[in-house]
């Protein structure tokens, strides 16, 4: 259940932080924020704008602090990306293979049982499986990677497949999305991660992406999934073509379907990598620009209970720091991550869960270790 920056407030009780700002224009959206007022497009691209990274994440974390106190959430979580063939080979994308190219992988059923065995006497609370769009693959193959997991993982969370995967799953089986949605939910689908927009702009769709889906499609779908009774996540890919208004743009999208359905999780702010795709020409985003994305989130999107600091895209250091610029969650162990590191991610490719309980402790917070929904398995603090 979403808590309002205002009921916060009103509810904690809480006693406005003592500061001053470098940059004197952020006063105004601090006295906006203290009075639960929702930021507007103007103020998201200041936020942007500002040189004062301090003074809006002193805000943020002011923020951040109302909802979630010194907690820092994490998740014992295992990817499973089944296969890097993609037909549409977007050109961000440093993943995705044509079926013959080398270093094309597609798992059988068999194999990605055999990796969740594997695992099996680790504590994995969620499954995190999301793939290429791969012509080779039947309907039924995904109906049976969904009951084979939940048969392996029973008491784990499947979150599975971006709007681009339920959309083009919907064509093959020749369903409506709302029958797709049907069928993968009674197979085992709990949750979906809530990729695939990227930006959701029509000028950097046609630039990047054109054979994926645009942002109403994406829209679309994830309205009804949200209708279905699954939760999902929102991502926003940064750093690559888009401009500052078109990042603010894509949060209030988000944040006005969120009003609608208040269906979504927590918000994830991606940091484009550019190594081995086609725009290898851009390079990487700054710390400043990362924590401004994480500070920009959870200022902008009021209507949100999660703001995740996804430390294999902004490596584990900054994913610390990040926690106190509007973060309260680091994601999770990951175990095996396949997609950013092909594009040239420096972060590690999994982590422990004594590695995350250290990586809060020493930023200062409180580690939770949670299920897919927030709900508390452990908690943790030195």
């Amino acid at each position: 259940m979403q808590i309002s920056i205002r009921q916060g407030f009103e509810e904690k009780k809480e006693i406005p932080m003592d500061t001053s700002f470098i940059d004197k224009r952020l006063e105004g959206i601090y006295s906006k924020v203290l009075k639960g007022s929702r930021l507007s497009k103007e103020d998201g691209i200041y936020i942007y704008e500002t040189h004062d990274l301090i003074g809006i994440g002193q805000i943020a974390n002011h923020v951040r602090k109302l909802l979630h106190g010194n907690k820092a959430f994490y998740i014992y979580n295992q990817h499973l990306n089944y296969t890097n063939v993609c037909k549409n080979r977007c050109r961000f994308c440093a993943y995705a293979r044509d079926r013959k190219e080398k270093g094309a992988y597609t798992w059988s059923i068999d194999e990605i049982e055999k990796r969740l065995l594997e695992r099996i006497d680790e504590p994995v609370n969620e499954l995190h499986i999301v793939g290429g769009l791969n012509e080779s693959l039947t309907f039924d193959y995904f109906i049976d990677l969904l009951k084979t997991v939940k048969k392996v993982r029973p008491r784990a969370t499947i979150k599975a497949f971006t709007s681009v995967e339920i959309d083009y799953l919907s064509k093959l089986a020749g369903f409506s999305i709302e029958k797709t949605i049907e069928m993968l939910k009674q197979a085992g689908l709990e949750m979906m991660p809530g990729g695939g927009a990227e930006i959701l702009n029509s000028r950097i769709h046609e630039e990047l992406f054109p054979k994926k889906i645009n942002h109403k499609r994406w829209l679309e779908i994830i309205r009804a999934v949200h209708k279905a009774g699954i939760t999902t996540n929102a991502t926003m890919l940064y750093g690559h073509i888009e401009t500052i208004e078109e990042r603010v743009d894509h949060l209030i999208t988000l944040r006005e379907l969120q009003d609608e359905t208040h269906g979504f999780s927590a918000f994830i702010p991606l940091a484009f990598h550019s190594e081995n795709t086609q725009l290898t020409q851009i390079p990487p985003t700054t710390a400043v620009d990362d924590l401004k994305n994480v500070a920009a989130a959870r200022l902008m999107l009021d209507n949100f209970d999660h703001i995740k600091a996804y430390w294999v895209m902004i490596g584990e250091k900054l994913a610390q720091v990040a926690l106190s610029f509007g973060a309260d969650d680091l994601d999770g162990t990951i175990i095996e991550e396949r997609i950013t590191h092909m594009a040239g991610a420096k972060s590690a490719l999994g982590l422990t869960k004594e590695q995350m309980v250290y990586m809060i402790t020493k930023a200062g917070f409180e580690p939770v270790e949670r299920d897919s929904f927030y709900h508390p398995i452990n908690e943790l603090s030195d």
